[in-house]
């Protein structure tokens, strides 16, 4: 697969075959959860051992060496294929079941989606089903937002703790915004922020996330 791919060309020349954008470690399970935005991959890692313990990818199982095949996914129907996808996450993991989220920029880079590629971007929230090697989608948004919203590079999708999604648009327009939108559990917009970039400064935004200002018990005096 490293010999059949898009890349990404470095200034000392090397090639980027793999591209791995994010990288997330589960401390129960002593596994890593890693994105590779240049195979269009997801996959998950054992931190110790280095052994491949799933693989999620558009690639056809009959294209792989037949050493990895017991370890691709099944995708259920309806379940979409990432294309250059970032910011893949753990959200919950009880007996072999895993719920993740990720921001998929729907980019058809190497094993994309060929089909929807460029129309749009989304976050995306799947549950794996590491025993019998499934994996179903449960949740998304920005798919109705079509065009206007698809970004090629960059983006993040974060869970909030009232359940709602920050979802980070980075590099709308080729770059020339960045739009961060919260939606709830019904996917009605609860916050919508534009911020203007341009190609010279690169001040769009690669990730967003909602952090508390202040502490839970802070009380401001006026009088003080």
């Amino acid at each position: 697969m490293y010999r059949n791919y898009s890349s990404t060309t470095t200034k000392g020349g090397k090639i980027d075959w793999l591209h791995m954008n994010s990288l997330y470690y589960d401390q129960k399970t002593g596994n890593l959860l890693v994105s590779a935005r240049n195979q269009d991959i997801t996959m998950s890692i054992n931190y110790k051992s280095g052994k491949i313990n799933w693989i999620y990818s558009g690639k056809k199982k009959s294209s792989w060496p037949k050493k990895y095949r017991s370890k691709l996914l099944t995708p259920a129907k309806g379940t979409t294929i990432t294309g250059g996808q970032h910011d893949l996450t753990l959200l919950s993991s009880k007996n072999g079941k895993l719920k993740v989220l990720l921001y998929d920029n729907n980019i058809d880079v190497t094993n994309g989606n060929a089909k929807t590629s460029g129309k749009y971007s989304q976050a995306v929230q799947y549950t794996i089903d590491t025993k019998k090697k499934t994996i179903k989608q449960t949740w998304s948004y920005g798919k109705s937002l079509g065009k206007d919203n698809f970004t090629r590079v960059i983006g993040s999708a974060q869970r909030l703790s009232n359940g709602n999604t920050l979802i980070d648009f980075g590099y709308k327009h080729d770059g020339s915004q960045s739009n961060i939108i919260e939606v709830d559990k019904n996917n009605n917009q609860v916050f919508n922020l534009t911020i203007s970039s341009s190609k010279t400064d690169r001040t769009y935004v690669y990730r967003a996330y909602r952090v508390k200002f202040t502490p839970s018990n802070f009380v401001f005096d006026a009088t003080k």
